[in-house]
């Protein structure tokens, strides 16, 4: 199981950033709706076998991508017994779009100082640093901080010490 999902990615960052970096270098950037189809499983018949095949093995590259950035997830929140995560915490799929951005995007050249993406990531890392250190929650759904919610409350006490009986 992925903490995010293909139809997911194709709402954000959108088919088209995706096709644009993992279309496989020796071929043509995968058109955007194919990509889109591709990934929500919709209908491809409209384009050829060879164009199906490239949206494919750029299908594959990011599903790699997906498996990567759950494992690295999954490091930090092992440390935590949180795994396994059923259901998923939003924010664990936002941690799973930013480090899944950042490793298709690994070839980039640019000042990463102001890049969306390297503070994405970067953001994502640390708030997995500080739920490892338990020093975060993954929200409502946290495994680690409803643990024990569903426990009565008992309140015990001696017997009574004064009373009418006593002279």
């Amino acid at each position: 199981m992925s903490y995010i999902t293909s139809d997911q990615l194709a709402k954000r960052p959108g088919a088209r950033e995706l096709a644009q970096i993992a279309t496989p270098e020796h071929e043509a950037v995968v058109d955007s709706e194919l990509m889109e189809a591709t990934l929500t499983g919709a209908d491809r018949s409209t384009w050829s076998i060879e164009e199906i095949e490239v949206a494919d093995e750029a299908l594959g590259t990011i599903e790699d991508a997906m498996a990567d950035a759950k494992s690295v997830i999954d490091g930090f929140l092992a440390r935590r017994g949180y795994l396994p995560l059923n259901p998923v915490p939003p924010i664990v799929t936002t941690w799973a779009r930013a480090i899944l951005r950042y490793m298709l995007h690994k070839d980039r050249i640019g000042d990463s100082k102001d890049d969306p993406i390297v503070r994405d990531y970067n953001d994502a890392m640390r708030l997995l640093q500080l739920t490892a250190d338990g020093k975060f929650s993954l929200g409502a759904d946290d495994p680690i901080q409803t643990e024990g919610a569903d426990l009565d409350v008992q309140f015990l006490s001696d017997g009574r010490v004064f009373g009418r009986g006593c002279v």
